[in-house]
């Protein structure tokens, strides 16, 4: 029964980035159940490997005995009842309370446990190397064919924006005023920063897959994830793929040369060094480079003279000091003024509409332009905002709800996110195990000469490479695709750090 788990829960693994395609959460086929379709697979998927796993009596002995578990299990659930009993109560200034509905939230906990408990079947169903290595090609190869080939046929989803691009990679070389909108791909998927943030994650270890197993699949899998990482035009993939090779390529040399556990390698350190280098000539003509620029122009445009909208607002003020008087004519100026100002529409009209908190909007556009332009500054300042309407210390520690923070607009930056949605204590329960097994293993690392293998290694900076896109550029944690495939690799390295550590301790 073990072994059948097993292979349930390697093709479960395997499968994610069919459950990640653009259609399930768009359009018709996203509005057929009152949740997701992926979501409801998921879960489904969990409970039949969970049954599967307790089916055997010796798992409910071994469980029993282990503490710590049912200690954090229990946390989980009171804290998770309290959440919902604070969240439920909330002032704010939208008449709708930002659409908090109490079933998505329990719905949302759901969804925060079902990785955790991945990492703690991978752990205990013990993976072998193989199985491990089949799974991380076979999610990069499932992601990078995806997304190359549909920007080689012109059939790719926008990275940004809606709808499909207008070239492909090799116009980017012939026609630079393409516009980094129509060059960016993400192929079929759903969110392009969380796709970039897995591949970011699988860098070092593809990279260590062609150290360890140099032959034309791996060398064609590393050029083919390189490619994809460019093409889809987010920062994260670009800087993870020049920085996520470079730190493979700093892992080969420190266990080549100062730990000497590694004999041969030169044709594979040849052959990232070239993956690395085209990478470098072909980023400036992409789409990452272009937005930057644009990004850059932006700035400059949203600092222009705005003596006329100034004088507007004063007179304005001058004449309406205080009352409904006033509360209209704010309205009105921030209506016919906030394009001037190179405010976010979604965020102004949207996410926190004008309507409700015009003073906010006012305070918001006598910030700088740069300060402006930052859509996490203007995320933030929403969130808190929200907070401070609420006026409840208790939110610094059990959350605003998920509901709400994603209504208003899901901050681009995970860890803080989970803050104002789950409070301090929710992103400690559900967020933190992803930081602590890293540290862990970082740990065991430096304790144990045995642990210290190129697999280890390579898989601590593995987890690394996604914690820190998660917490610079977001939209990673709460997708269930991305904290799948990390809760697997987190799960494989407590298996190999538990295997190693049987050999003797450093003195």
């Amino acid at each position: 029964m073990k072994e059948k788990t097993r292979t349930v829960l390697f093709w479960f693994i395997l499968i994610q980035p069919f459950l990640d395609l653009y259609w399930f959460y768009n359009g018709k086929l996203a509005e057929v159940l009152p949740f997701t379709l992926p979501t409801i697979i998921r879960i489904l998927a969990i409970a039949v490997i969970v049954g599967m796993f307790f089916s055997q009596k010796e798992t409910w002995q071994k469980l029993s005995k282990e503490k710590w578990l049912i200690a954090y299990i229990t946390l989980l659930a009171i804290y998770s009842i309290l959440h919902l009993i604070h969240v439920k109560n909330f002032t704010s200034v939208s008449p709708n309370d930002y659409n908090y509905s109490t079933s998505s939230e329990i719905f949302y906990l759901i969804r925060m446990m079902l990785p955790l408990i991945v990492i703690f079947l991978t752990n205990e169903l013990n993976f072998t190397k193989k199985q491990f290595r089949e799974v991380i090609e076979g999610v990069s190869g499932l992601f990078s064919f995806t997304i190359v080939i549909s920007n080689l046929f012109v059939i790719s989803l926008k990275s940004y924006e809606t709808g499909f691009i207008n070239s492909n990679i090799f116009a980017w070389f012939f026609n630079p005023s393409i516009g980094y909108s129509h060059m960016a791909s993400k192929g079929f998927f759903n969110f392009a920063n969380m796709v970039s943030a897995v591949l970011f994650m699988l860098v070092p270890l593809m990279t260590y897959f062609l150290f360890t197993h140099f032959n034309w699949k791996t060398i064609t899998l590393n050029v083919v994830q390189a490619l994809a990482m460019i093409e889809l035009g987010t920062k994260v993939a670009a800087l993870g793929l020049l920085g996520g090779i470079f730190i493979g390529l700093a892992i080969f040399v420190i266990h080549k040369y100062l730990l000497k556990d590694i004999k041969k390698g030169g044709w594979a350190f040849l052959t990232a060094i070239l993956i690395e280098i085209g990478s470098i000539a072909i980023l400036p003509f992409g789409p990452a480079i272009q937005r930057y620029n644009y990004e850059i122009y932006l700035a400059k445009q949203s600092d222009h003279d705005l003596s006329d909208e100034k004088r507007e607002l004063n007179a304005g003020l001058k004449k309406y000091p205080k009352g409904e008087k006033k509360e209209a004519f704010l309205r009105y100026f921030i209506r016919n003024n906030y394009h001037a100002y190179a405010i976010n529409p979604r965020f102004i009209l949207k996410s926190y509409p004008y309507q409700y908190d015009p003073d906010f909007w006012i305070k918001m556009m006598h910030e700088s332009g740069q300060n402006r332009m930052q859509n996490r500054n203007v995320e933030e300042a929403m969130l808190n905002q929200v907070v401070k309407t609420n006026d409840n210390k208790l939110d610094k520690y059990l959350g605003i709800s998920y509901t709400r923070e994603t209504n208003i607009f899901n901050l681009e930056r995970d860890f803080a996110s989970q803050i104002y949605s789950l409070g301090w204590i929710g992103m400690l329960l559900f967020i933190g195990p992803y930081v602590v097994i890293m540290l862990y293993a970082a740990f065991e690392w430096l304790r144990y000469k045995g642990v210290r293998t190129f697999l280890n290694s390579s898989m601590i900076a593995s987890v690394a490479c996604m914690l820190f896109a998660a917490f610079s550029s977001g939209n990673v944690m709460d997708f269930l695709t991305a904290s799948f495939i990390l809760a697997f690799v987190e799960g494989n390295l407590l298996v190999q750090v538990r295997k190693n550590k049987k050999v003797k301790e450093i003195n």
